[in-house]
Formats: structure tokens, C-alpha cells, sequence
């Protein structure tokens, strides 16, 4: 083992330095500086190199972690990014937004010791872009084509995966996605602060020039049907990930100002993107010089607080009806919330939604909550303790969470099978849905969940669908002998 590692003893865990909250209120630009070469290589060294590496075994895609962290301390860039992105094909995407204080880094062995995890997320996002600087990220060159073919309906982090690995393999790829650019919620629903758009852009970039078609503005069940789609291709993938918005269920829900979450952050990456957005423009998405109340504990919400900061609100609140310890969400984006101003009502619910006689929002009336017994989950469950208070407010968004919509019903494919809760059955151990030939993966099969669970999920169903594009291809032949 070399030297430089198991620095932890007497280096001290660092973060890159953060802006101060003033400063960064003010745009959308990412939070946190790059690491310099010798910061990041003095923190990867803390690495302890453990036999049994917890980190890896909580990374969804099994990243060999303490691998490129013991050539990034060695200042063996190319081959730590190259070990990276071996097992995964955004490396520079997760170390950005990963919550790995819920995955890698909150189950490393020098945290448990009280030494402070290892910066995982930092090293891994400052391994990739310097690849990208040093040119070292090049486009896919199959090493024989194959006339083969496969329809990916999803541009987000699932789909992308996919894409790439079958790319790879030489099969012939085109991506359809309704939006009118690639990356579904990497471009429209995580706000700049945590992903600059240009990181995500650079990606579908490569991809373009690695041969993969992308097809944008374009809806599977109008512009196009999936049984079009069957006929097209050897294999189709279904990566449409969930965005129909949880409901408010109270009275009120639907006063003038109310809105759910991905609308607002659809409007707002919009218009950094440059695009016309008339919503925003006349002041009901801008939440400049509002008052606004967000309902919801995970990272959606606090990419909604966040962001209404960023665009002037008066005032901004969080109302989640259990505490702090229990939130869903990043326990790095509450601090990063809470620093730049954002109140945090726990232990509490919405009650009514008040509103003016023209029908416009003024207030959000919350129950107080205690937390009860354990539910089927394991979690405490919020009880009403009978007091009630009021938030004025001038604009609620709703971040509840996300359903799937009703794809047997927008695909015009009643044979297309899900489960009660909207999301589509695959067989796991292939990932191939009811209809032969048609796979899923990510949130449309799993409900909402993380972007490194949806490129896992890609990666899984793109090896199925080249063992099923194999073995056809395979029987052909002996078919036609």
C-alpha cells in the first residue's frame, strides 16, 4: 500500500471552499470552487483503503472508490477518471448531486471512527472535469458496428446510460424525449446551483458525436407509438422517469398561486437557458418579492427554496410534517438552505390553503405534528397535536413527490402492465416489461427516486437488451445455414 494513504490521522476532512451565502444568492452558478490538484489529492489520501470497502457497498453502481481515490492521492488522474467512469456514465453529474451523505461517504469507515468521511463526491467531480479539460473524454468508437438497433424513450439519466452502453456494443441508438433538449430533470429540474447546465450539455454532446441519435420534441403516443417504435427497432427502452405532481390535499390546494414544484423549476431553468418563458415573465412563476411557503422535505424542495431565494423572494418557508433527523432530503442542502436565508417549519402540515375573495393565495394554515409511533416503514408517523398556525404567504409550491402518468394509456398500449401505484412491472432479473422486446428502467420503474439509481437501472437494462439482440442475431444466422 503506498504511503500517501490512510492520511486521515492528521489531515483534516475538507470540503472545496463555498461561497459565502450572500454571494451566492444572487445567481445560479455552483456553489462549491474546484478543488486544487494538491487538495484533492491531500483528501483522497485520507482514504484508509479498507479491506471491505463500506463506500463501494453503498454506492448503487459498486464504484471502486477507494481505487481512484489512491490514484487521484498519486496524481494518476487519467486512470482514476478512467477506473471511475468504468462504472459509471456521469461521474461528474453524481459527484455533484449525489447525496452521498445518505450513500458512499455516510457509511465510511474513517466517519465511523470519528475522523470525518472522506470527500468522495468532491474528488470524483474534480477527477472527471479535469478530464474533460485534458481532453481525455472522447467520443464512443464501437469496435465493430452492428445493423442492430435501439429506441431509448427518455433522455434523462436512465435513458442516457443506456444509450452509452449500447453505443458501445456498436448497435445502432436513437433517443426520443418530449423535451426540446437531452438530460429530462438533470436540465429542467435540478436547479444551476447544484449542476451547471453546460456539465450536462457537454454529455449529450459526446453522445451525438459517439453516433447516437437524439430525437427531441418528440412524445411517444403523438408524434410517434411505441408499436412504431417495435417495428423500428430490435429493442425499445422505456426511461421516462415520473412527473406527474403529487397533489395537495386540503382545502385551498387550488387557489390562484399555487403551483407544483417542477413547473416552477422548469420555468426557471428555462429562462436560464435563454428560452421565452411568459409565465415567469409576468410574475407567476418569479417568485421575486413574494412571500413564499414550499410543502415538502426532499431534495425538490429544497431545490425550490433555494431557487426562490435566488430570484428575490421577500421571504421563503419550508413547512415538513416530520423533523429534521427524518427528512428525506440531503441533510448538505438543508445547512446550504438555512445559510441563505430559508426558514424550516418542522413538524408541521398543511391544513388549509387561505385565500383572498378574488381567489389568490394569502396563507398557508399548518397543523403542529409530534412524532407518533413507527409505521409499516419503520418511520415515526406525524401526529396532529391540535394547535394550528398561519403562514402568509403569496405563493405555495407543492413538492410532494412524483406519480408516474398513465403510460398504458398514453402509449395506447393496454398490454404495457403496472403496478397499483402507476409504475411499470418488469421482470428484474432481465428488466423486460410485458411486452416482449420492451424494457424499463428508472424512476418509471422504481418510483422518484436518485439519478445514480437510474443510471444503474440503465446500465442493467442495456445488458439485457444486448444479450436479447445477441442471441436473436445469434439464431438468425443458424436460421439462415
Amino acid at each position: 500500500m503506498a504511503e500517501r494513504m490512510l492520511q486521515f490521522t492528521h489531515v483534516e476532512r475538507k470540503m472545496p471552499e463555498k461561497r459565502e451565502a450572500k454571494a451566492r444568492a444572487d445567481d445560479f452558478a455552483e456553489i462549491y470552487a474546484e478543488f486544487s490538484k494538491e487538495a484533492a489529492g491531500a483528501q483522497a489520501a485520507r482514504c484508509s483503503q479498507c479491506g471491505v470497502p463500506f463506500c463501494q457497498q453503498g454506492c448503487p453502481l459498486s464504484n471502486n472508490i477507494p481505487d481512484w481515490l489512491k490514484l487521484a492521492a498519486e496524481n494518476r488522474l487519467e486512470e482514476a477518471w478512467r477506473v471511475s467512469s468504468a462504472t459509471n456514465n456521469m461521474p461528474e453529474i453524481c459527484g455533484r448531486i449525489c447525496p452521498q451523505d445518505r450513500l458512499c461517504e455516510g457509511i465510511c469507515t474513517i466517519q465511523q471512527s470519528g475522523h470525518g468521511t472522506v470527500t468522495i463526491g468532491s474528488i470524483e467531480k474534480y477527477i472527471t472535469d479535469t478530464a474533460w479539460e485534458e481532453g481525455w473524454v472522447t467520443p464512443i468508437k464501437p469496435p465493430r458496428e452492428r445493423s442492430q438497433s435501439a429506441g431509448i424513450i427518455g433522455a434523462g439519466p436512465g435513458g442516457l446510460a443506456a444509450a452509452e452502453q449500447l453505443r458501445r456494443k456498436g448497435y445502432q441508438v436513437t433517443v426520443y424525449d418530449a423535451y426540446d433538449r437531452g438530460g429530462g430533470l438533470l436540465v429542467y429540474g435540478i436547479p444551476g446551483f447544484k449542476l451547471e447546465k453546460h456539465v450536462v450539455e457537454r454529455r449529450i454532446q459526446r453522445l451525438e458525436e459517439s453516433g447516437i441519435v437524439f430525437k427531441f420534441n418528440t412524445r411517444v403516443g403523438e408524434q410517434v407509438s411505441l408499436s412504431t417504435l417495435r417495428a423500428e427497432h430490435d429493442t425499445v427502452l422505456i426511461a421516462t422517469g415520473v412527473y406527474a405532481a403529487k397533489d395537495l390535499k386540503c382545502p385551498g390546494s387550488g387557489a390562484q398561486g399555487v403551483y407544483p414544484a417542477l413547473e416552477y423549476l422548469t420555468a426557471s431553468n428555462r429562462k436560464g437557458f435563454g428560452d421565452a418563458v411568459p409565465a415567469y415573465d409576468e410574475g407567476d412563476l418569479n417568485a421575486e418579492g413574494k412571500r413564499v411557503v414550499v410543502i415538502g422535505g426532499g431534495d425538490t424542495a429544497m431545490d425550490c427554496v433555494r431557487t426562490a431565494i435566488r430570484q428575490g423572494a421577500k421571504q421563503v418557508s419550508c413547512v415538513y410534517r416530520r423533523d429534521r433527523t427524518n427528512m428525506p432530503g440531503s441533510q448538505r442542502e438543508v445547512q446550504n438552505a438555512e445559510e441563505e436565508g430559508v426558514v424550516f417549519e418542522w413538524l408541521a402540515s398543511p391544513e388549509a390553503i387561505l385565500d383572498t375573495k378574488a381567489g389568490k393565495v394569502k396563507a398557508v394554515r399548518a397543523n403542529r405534528m409530534k412524532l407518533g409511533e413507527p409505521d409499516a416503514s419503520g418511520r415515526q408517523s406525524p401526529v396532529k397535536t391540535g394547535e394550528s398556525f398561519d403562514i402568509k404567504a403569496d405563493m405555495v409550491i407543492k413538492a410532494l413527490g412524483f406519480d408516474p402518468e398513465d403510460l398504458p394509456e398514453l402509449f395506447g398500449e393496454e398490454a404495457l402492465t403496472v403496478n397499483r401505484w402507476g409504475a411499470v412491472r418488469v421482470d428484474y432479473a432481465t428488466m423486460e416489461t410485458s411486452l416482449p422486446g420492451v424494457y424499463a428502467a428508472g424512476d418509471i420503474v422504481r418510483g422518484a427516486s436518485l439519478v445514480v439509481w437510474a443510471i444503474k437501472d440503465g446500465r442493467d437494462a442495456a445488458e439485457a437488451m444486448h444479450k436479447a439482440m445477441k442471441a436473436a442475431a445469434r439464431a438468425e444466422t443458424v436460421a439462415a445455414e
